[in-house]
């Protein structure tokens, strides 16, 4: 397992980590030892917002005495009174479901206490209008609640709640139909759903993904909104090739399932590399460096994409993507202008006149 640190927090979270909806439909004793399974194969990042409300027990019967070394996404809004999922920003309902949740899953504490579904200004609102916010912040300041974070659709309400200081951690659905602005949770334009990757890594706010796979429409070509499939280990490393995303959570319904997606682990690159992608880019996504390192290897021996990324970062203020960049072996500067690049990226980068620019905004 390969692990990314949440600079805001320290915290050291698995590059796969797992999402709760579907986890109980294998039964009692598959979904225990599917979680039991998975934190022994190095995962320690799980999302706590189920499908339903048999899932929360079987975090407690496989994961209690390591609870630890886990860390949970609980949801503050997120309610199984019915026994199924749903959504409220009641005070009292809200208390009453964080108290079921808690000792459902017996733990005692959260490590990251979610916003739940955060997508119009009228959520925002209601949380803050109804004191849910504040119980939020009263749990953290209890300890109950170590980091405060959001789960959102939409880029606007993501940078409101960042632009008071007190997230953590942000859990946003990331994929290519998402990004190049099809489907059902499209939400921002391609330039502000990159801006808002940006501004979470130059802010050292970690970035969950949910949703890579877009419900499972990017794996089939019928119901692809590009009627082209993509496989589930290019969804997730296009996820986590975006800056600021720390870990992908998929869900699983057993050990099979876990097994598969462990698997991209270990995947050769070929079965990772999602640059098919270019083929149904829209217009105002061309010629712009997804940093997918497509255009390896660099003759003069740049890692070109991260130059890229570095640049991006610190043209947004992250002074830390710009120490980086001075740090590397090779930099823009040294690139010899031979166009290799050029002829391999997917995406139709100038990337010979990218180094130029770059070299230009360092100073070299």
């Amino acid at each position: 397992m390969d692990y990314r640190i949440n600079r805001r927090t320290g915290d050291k979270i698995s590059v796969l980590g797992l999402g709760a909806s579907s986890v109980a439909q294998g039964g009692q004793s598959e979904g225990v030892e599917t979680l039991r399974l998975a934190f022994d194969r190095g995962v320690n990042y799980f999302d706590l917002a189920a499908g339903e409300a048999a899932g929360f027990p079987l975090y407690g019967e496989a994961l209690a005495d390591v609870r630890s070394q886990v860390l949970y996404q609980m949801h503050f809004g997120a309610d199984y009174t019915s026994g199924k999922y749903g959504w409220t920003t009641k005070l009292s309902d809200v208390q009453r479901s964080v108290e079921w949740q808690l000792q459902q899953a017996r733990t005692d504490y959260i490590d990251y206490g979610f916003i739940h579904c955060l997508d119009e200004l009228s959520d925002w609102e209601q949380y803050v209008g109804n004191g849910v916010l504040d119980y939020l912040q009263d749990m953290k300041r209890q300890g109950v609640v170590k980091h405060v974070g959001l789960s959102s659709h939409t880029p606007e309400l993501v940078n409101k709640a960042l632009d008071t200081g007190m997230v953590d951690m942000v859990m946003f659905s990331i994929n290519p139909a998402y990004d190049f602005q099809q489907g059902e949770y499209a939400n921002g334009t391609t330039d502000a759903r990159s801006a808002l990757y940006r501004r979470c890594e130059a802010e050292g706010v970690g970035i969950s993904v949910m949703k890579a796979f877009a419900g499972g429409q990017l794996l089939d070509a019928k119901r692809s909104p590009f009627r082209q499939a993509l496989t589930e280990y290019q969804c997730l490393q296009y996820a986590l090739d975006k800056p600021g995303v720390l870990t992908v959570l998929p869900g699983v319904r057993g050990k099979a399932d876990l097994e598969r997606l462990l698997g991209f682990l270990d995947a050769p690159e070929a079965e990772r590399d999602y640059s098919a992608i270019n083929a149904f880019m829209p217009a105002d996504a061309e010629g712009k460096c997804v940093y997918c390192s497509h255009c390896q290897p660099c003759p003069a021996g740049l890692d070109v994409a991260l130059i890229n990324k570095y640049y991006d970062l610190a043209r947004v203020g992250d002074t830390l993507a710009a120490g980086h960049y001075r740090k590397l072996e090779k930099k823009a500067s040294d690139c010899v202008g031979c166009g290799h690049c050029d002829g391999r990226c997917p995406f139709h980068v100038d990337q010979s006149g990218r180094m130029r620019e770059i070299a230009g905004y360092f100073g070299e």
